[in-house]
């Protein structure tokens, strides 16, 4: 294949956001504890030449710029027609989660992207730290008192300018969103938080339901491998037996639960066969007799915490 030929890509559905614009239902995603740049704009043209179209980044994961570098070389080479061909989202971090930083903070994720604007950009969690500290995990001496109310106004405000075509948030409770509501000119058009089977948070997606609020999972096969992960998805035996019956990967079942209950989600994987496989859901379903399985699986959720590095119950307000 010549690098100006168009590989042939797997057909993502799209999800319209509040906005009145579609957000493809699956992610590439690149948060990691061991990113390095060129690793991500590997992965990133192959991911294009699959057929991934929806990319998640943050400024925190430290991979926007080999993002952006991929953006550049995908064009030239004529993987993608234009930049507008793409859906990019990043998030806004604790260190800038202060009203007067934001618009500055969305300005240098997009200079690291090299983009003039972003599709969606996220409140990251509902917490805000120094502006001179950025890290994860952070000790509670480091943590400041969360403005939700100035910071989303800044965020409708980046929106206004036309620097982020849809606005929304990550890690909040449906009491958090119930607070952002009662104030927000725009509303949240996206709530990103850990979802999978092993923490199915029917709560909060029957509550994001109503509001028209599209839910996007991250950690939907349990973050394996990350420091907070588990092996809960991958090496669950319930999900293996499905699994066969379908002549599908575990990760394949779990990915299409999500789909099924109307969730996008992020994924990563740098493995080019695995990065196949988690496009590869779209020509099968699930069964009663699934469903019923997995809704009994146990439940947990992992990133107990946030990005606290101490107890912090009141993160999550309790929800389960």
């Amino acid at each position: 294949m010549s690098s100006t030929e168009k590989p042939a890509s797997v057909p993502v559905p799209n999800v319209v956001l509040q906005p009145s614009f579609s957000m493809p239902v699956i992610a590439f995603g690149t948060g990691s504890e061991a990113n390095d740049n060129d690793t991500i704009k590997a992965a990133a043209i192959e991911a294009i030449k699959l057929g991934y179209r929806h990319f998640d980044t943050a400024s925190i994961y430290d991979s926007e710029q080999p993002l952006g570098e991929a953006f550049a070389e995908a064009l030239q080479l004529g993987l993608i027609n234009s930049r507008d061909e793409l859906f990019i989202t990043s998030k806004l971090w604790l260190s800038d989660n202060h009203p007067h930083l934001v618009l500055s903070a969305l300005q240098n994720s997009l200079q690291n992207l090299g983009l003039e604007y972003l599709d969606l950009y996220l409140v990251h969690c509902p917490m805000s730290a120094k502006p001179e500290i950025r890290k994860f995990p952070y000790n509670e001496d480091e943590l400041l008192p969360f403005d939700l109310k100035g910071v989303w106004t800044s965020m409708e405000k980046c929106h206004s300018l036309g620097l982020t075509k849809s606005i929304g948030v990550s890690n909040f409770s449906t009491k958090k969103l119930e607070h952002l509501l009662s104030f927000a000119t725009i509303p949240p058009a996206v709530n990103q938080v850990e979802l999978n089977p092993s923490w199915q948070q029917k709560n909060l997606r029957e509550y994001c339901k109503t509001k028209n609020i599209v839910i996007t999972a991250y950690s939907p096969l349990g973050a394996k491998g990350a420091s907070w992960g588990s092996n809960d998805v991958m090496n669950s035996e319930l999900l293996k037996q499905i699994a066969h019956a379908h002549g599908k990967t575990v990760a394949q079942v779990s990915l299409r639960w999500l789909y099924e209950q109307g969730v996008t989600f992020a994924v990563k994987s740098y493995n080019k066969e695995r990065m196949k496989q988690n496009l590869d859901i779209f020509d099968f379903s699930l069964t009663n007799d699934d469903y019923q399985k997995i809704n009994h699986m146990k439940q947990e959720r992992k990133l107990k915490n946030g990005p606290a590095a101490f107890d912090l119950p009141d993160l999550f307000d309790g929800e389960n």
